[in-house]
């Protein structure tokens, strides 16, 4: 048996490319809990086949990001509190334990970079670019396991913080809301620059933790988009 294997990675590198557009409108909420999504739609408007599709949904329905439902169609997966509050405790016990590591020793090239991600923050934040800011946001925290020297723990959570992912968009509205990511941020590096094992943790903790205090008046105020 022979396979084509020009033929193969074109069709992985459709199919990952599939995913990650369909996963960015799903997290960006552009695609809304409970939309329907036909293969077949998808399949037209990209000018692909369906299979590189097929292959897409099943990674997104891996990841709990949307429902395969034999005969009933394909949908946006609702927010789950409770999926979203376990991914939270998961994200929190890993990246906790990266700041205390983080704050005992810290690359030097990285701790520039990082500067430089706070002042886009803030500049993506005055322009209400939101997309930036997400992307920058993100950007940080990955900045932080690299410099800690354990670039893998932000692999390890990457999939199942999409949970939290919805959510956080949704507390971004206002440039207020925005700016206090930022000093989140800063209070975050400061204890890794002051080698304050303890307080690096408590404002990690914190940074991560206040996405639930927002959540009860979410569900109240969209309760169509949660379960």
């Amino acid at each position: 048996m022979t396979l084509d294997m020009q033929a193969t990675d074109t069709a992985e590198s459709a199919a990952a490319s599939i995913e990650k557009d369909l996963r960015r409108a799903i997290i960006d909420l552009e695609l809304l809990p409970g939309s329907r999504l036909s293969e077949q739609e998808i399949a037209t408007r990209l000018g692909v086949s369906r299979q590189p599709v097929r292959e897409a949904l099943i990674r997104l329905a891996n990841s709990r990001l949307i429902e395969i439902r034999p005969h009933r169609g394909t949908v946006v997966a609702r927010i789950s509190a409770k999926e979203m509050t376990e991914a939270l405790f998961v994200r929190q016990s890993v990246e906790i334990a990266v700041v205390a590591r983080a704050a005992q020793s810290f690359d030097a090239w990285q701790r520039k970079r990082i500067a430089s991600l706070l002042v886009k923050q803030e500049e993506a934040a005055s322009r209400l670019d939101h997309p930036g800011f997400r992307e920058h946001d993100e950007a940080f925290h990955i900045a932080i396991a690299t410099g800690a020297g354990v670039g893998i723990a932000w692999i390890a959570i990457a999939d199942m913080k999409t949970h939290m992912d919805r959510v956080c968009n949704m507390t971004l509205q206002s440039e207020a809301d925005m700016q206090r990511r930022v000093r989140e941020h800063k209070a975050i590096m400061e204890a890794i620059d002051a080698h304050d094992v303890e307080g690096a943790k408590q404002a990690m903790a914190h940074h991560l933790g206040s996405i639930l205090d927002d959540l009860p008046d979410l569900e109240s105020q969209h309760s169509s988009l949660f379960i």
